[in-house]
């Protein structure tokens, strides 16, 4: 299955909110969608959800309009939707219903689901005296309780503890394992990366990056380079720079988080500095190219300033 947004536009009264927007995404794999509060993500989950629609553009699905009834969607809304006072497993039943299953399926599922996330002591409980990382895990089994196609995350992980977080984990890698199209948003962004190879981050209603993680890092400067030494990394970089060839080399260099950050003045000097460091004394334990990391991209893409390092555009 593949999902495309092409030219999608949306505005409220003279406000433009998303303009000319497109992406893809395809199953089996998560996309994480992101952008800075008011970017417009919300706008474009609402229209994904057929909450409402656009003004221009189109949603397609494997290359034809979507029509709703022919996918399941599962979402997960930022604002929780969930009745506080009634129980948790009556409303993850009414809920099933709602997307077309009947009762005894919606209660397999949802009952699963609860033995999954090691909720299942809270069926009979009304959902206002759990825990609020207990709620979001109710909230995330109702989302994919029928099975959906589709799996729209926004903010999953939002006041969740490393418990709850890892369980939540757990249940959304295995959506992408069974060929789910997730698309998920967060401003988390080590959760980004944990779960997404695929990025698309907009800014001010416009599509600023939209790639492969991988590929995205490999086009900035990669003459940063950290080296974990053997011994004191201080002294280890005092004996580096009595070598002949270090100022030739090195822009700056510094101790950081028990390692040495090297900037060399030209990434093609990287083989000369490992046959350096190879005749270093002591040696070297590991080496390795610094990348930007998924934080400094956003950064830069969503920042008002635009882009302030050197990168993709």
């Amino acid at each position: 299955m593949e999902l495309t947004l092409r030219n999608i536009c949306k505005s409220f009264g003279k406000k433009e909110v998303l303009k000319n927007i497109s992406f893809t995404v395809k199953s089996g794999e998560a996309m994480g969608y992101l952008g800075r509060n008011g970017a417009g993500k919300t706008t474009t989950i609402r229209i994904l959800a057929d909450i409402f629609r656009s003004d221009a553009g189109e949603v397609l699905l494997d290359g034809t309009p979507m029509a709703r009834n022919k996918f399941r969607l599962g979402y997960l809304p930022e604002e929780r939707g969930l009745y506080p006072k009634s129980k948790v497993g009556e409303q993850m039943m009414y809920i099933g219903r709602l997307r077309g299953m009947d009762a005894a399926s919606a209660k397999k599922n949802a009952m699963a689901l609860l033995e999954e996330l090691e909720a299942e002591e809270y069926w009979s409980r009304k959902l206002e005296t759990l825990s609020k990382g207990n709620q979001q895990k109710i909230q995330l089994a109702i989302a994919v309780l029928h099975d959906p196609d589709i799996v729209i995350l926004d903010e999953p992980f939002s006041g969740l503890d490393p418990v709850n977080a890892s369980m939540l984990k757990r249940l959304i890698v295995k959506q992408v394992e069974m060929n789910k199209l997730v698309l998920f948003s967060s401003h988390q962004m080590p959760y980004v990366e944990e779960f997404c190879e695929h990025i698309c981050i907009i800014n001010y209603g416009e599509i600023v990056l939209d790639g492969k993680i991988r590929d995205i890092k490999k086009t900035y400067p990669r003459n940063k380079i950290a080296v974990w030494p053997e011994g004191d990394p201080a002294a280890f970089l005092r004996s580096l720079t009595l070598q002949g060839a270090w100022p030739s080399m090195v822009s700056e260099a510094c101790v950081k988080n028990d390692a040495l950050e090297i900037l060399l003045k030209d990434a093609s000097d990287k083989q000369a500095l490992l046959q350096m460091l190879a005749a270093a004394s002591p040696g070297v334990d590991r080496v390795q190219v610094v990348e930007p990391t998924l934080e400094d991209i956003f950064v830069e893409k969503a920042s008002p300033q635009g882009a302030a390092m050197e990168g993709p555009q």
